[in-house]
């Protein structure tokens, strides 16, 4: 930066790096010194004798209205003098037009009051008419006088015509504020030094960055990061998989989500509060690193842990967020009600003890409800039975559970979603199923099985609405991650054990599931790892039915 001020004014220069872009430059500079800066006011003022914070068309709304009564009032008192000079006028124009006879009454009536009732008696005047012909001064007589008197009461019948023209329109009316305004605006006005524009002309630093799907990952002990899709190769069902996260000893990669980089992120912890992220916001790092813990990325309150991380593309109306938690509990709320979180985090939901957020899903308004547990069973049923509530309700009752069962997924489902549900297990087994398969059921209900936990399945890890579009991510509790497309899973039953998916270390679990929307090149052009399984030959989704 260098000072180039003189005696004229203030110059200072800062001189860029090649790969400096100067528009981000200047947006921080905005930003963060006084070159730019707003400051807010509250519009209060006293409407209808109460006091009241407006909007700024409201402001506009009041003063028009004001104005109106303003000029209507101001009409109504120049139409009653005119009619009061008009009606002078008139009595003028007769005195003039029989001038002669006038003048022999005043000159044979005894006094001014004798002669104003004669007057009156001869030429049906008022009383007010007849006094102002007796003021009248002898030089109104000439002929140049009662020219201009005669051209007077034209004009004032005129006038009148015009302010009852103007008080019986609301244009007219509107028209003499317009031109009020300005006629002070050419005397009075300067040259504005605020700018007024709908939408900001310069760069954020949003707009330099690509709109492209990433893979966000979340560790059990609070790390974050994300990277690229295309960094994960395709591979084919039952491969090994590669590193895609390397925590640190004792911690395990928990969540895993797929958004854009200009996506909102709404973070719920397990105290029932949400915050709220930028995907691009999150640091980017390599395959294997651990990321960056979320606690440096939010202000989270002590003893809170991330339990549901919701990517939002964008906050509209007439859409909902659905919560589920662990013991069955679910809650619909309107979406726009999370759209300005604070720094601090805002309430999401109210959770029970010994409860805790597990998904959240959004909705609009018409689909339905699909729970799965970790037992095994899953329930169906319509949204509308979970009625919209508070952002800080409890909920309602979604599914009843055995007390060693826990719900561990949601879906939204509607009978128009062409799409079959992936149920995984730990052990890396699992299956795809029509949705046809899950009937509708009342709320509440202990649901139907929709995988068989065996010994060799283990529990559910998780479930997810996917067609033949979509790539599959599996992550394990070691760091791997595994890519595979959905086309090589056969739709199987719903009461079966399902088949491998992916062939872990011993000890080794699957603890979280994502879906990916990016398709595989033609012919080789990205690396596809074949894997054999370790016993010798892949065994066939017929052989676990």
């Amino acid at each position: 930066m260098r000072d180039e001020s003189d005696r004229e004014g203030v110059r200072v220069v800062i001189e860029l790096k090649k790969d400096v872009i100067p528009e981000v430059m200047l947006n921080q500079l905005y930003k963060m010194t006084a070159m730019q800066s707003s400051f807010g006011i509250i519009m209060l003022a006293i409407v209808n004798g109460q006091p009241r914070i407006l909007s700024l068309r409201e402001v506009l709304e009041h003063f028009i209205d004001h104005r109106k009564e303003i000029v209507t009032r101001r009409c109504i008192f120049e139409l009653r003098k005119a009619e009061e000079k008009a009606h002078i006028l008139e009595g003028f124009k007769i005195a003039l037009e029989n001038l002669d006879e006038v003048i022999s009454i005043i000159k044979q009536s005894s006094s001014p009051r004798e002669a104003k009732e004669r007057l009156m008696e001869r030429f049906a005047l008022s009383e007010i008419q007849s006094q102002a012909i007796l003021d009248m001064r002898l030089h109104r007589l000439t002929g140049m006088e009662r020219d201009k008197i005669m051209a007077e009461y034209r004009d004032v019948l005129a006038q009148i015509a015009r302010l009852k023209e103007i008080l019986a329109s609301d244009v007219e009316i509107l028209n003499i504020i317009k031109t009020e305004l300005l006629e002070i605006k050419e005397k009075f006005a300067d040259p504005r030094r605020t700018e007024i524009v709908d939408r900001r002309g310069d760069l954020s630093l949003e707009d330099l960055i690509v709109d492209e799907d990433m893979v966000v990952t979340v560790s059990h002990s609070g790390y974050i990061k994300r990277n690229a899709v295309s960094l994960y190769r395709s591979q084919r069902r039952g491969g090994k998989g590669v590193t895609g996260m390397r925590p640190k000893e004792e911690d395990f990669v928990e969540q895993l989500f797929i958004a854009s980089t200009h996506s909102f992120v709404l973070v719920f912890t397990d105290a029932g509060k949400v915050y709220w992220l930028k995907v691009h916001e999150i640091p980017q790092g390599g395959r294997a690193s651990r990321g960056k813990a979320i606690v440096n990325l939010l202000q989270l309150s002590s003893g809170e842990n991330v339990t549901s991380i919701l990517p939002v593309k964008e906050f509209i109306e007439d859409r909902y967020i659905i919560f589920a938690t662990q013991n069955g509990i679910v809650k619909k709320t309107d979406l726009m009600a999370y759209a300005n979180p604070r720094a601090g985090g805002i309430i999401a939901l109210t959770v029970d003890d010994g409860d805790r957020l597990v998904s959240t899903r959004l909705s609009d308004g018409d689909m339905d409800i699909l729970l799965a547990s970790k037992n095994g069973k899953a329930i169906r049923f319509p949204e509308k039975e979970a009625r919209a509530m508070g952002r800080t309700s409890r909920g309602v009752r979604g599914m009843q559970l055995e007390e060693d069962d826990r719900v561990i997924g949601m879906e939204v489902v509607s009978d128009t979603t062409a799409a079959t549900l992936v149920t995984v297990t730990e052990k890396g087994f699992g299956k795809r199923t029509n949705l046809d398969e899950y009937r509708q059921q009342g709320r509440g209900g202990k649901g139907i099985i929709t995988i068989k936990t065996s010994e060799r399945n283990g529990q559910v890890v998780d479930i997810k609405l996917i067609n033949e579009d979509f790539d599959l991510m599996f992550i394990t509790d070691g760091g791997k991650v595994l890519r595979t497309r959905v086309a090589d899973l056969s739709i199987i039953g719903r009461n079966t054990q399902g088949v491998r998916l992916m062939v872990l270390e011993p000890g080794e679990r699957i603890v979280a599931v994502a879906k990916l929307a990016e398709k595989d090149e033609e012919n080789g052009s990205e690396e596809i790892e074949e894997t054999a399984f370790e016993g010798g030959e892949e065994e066939s989704p017929e052989e676990f039915e």
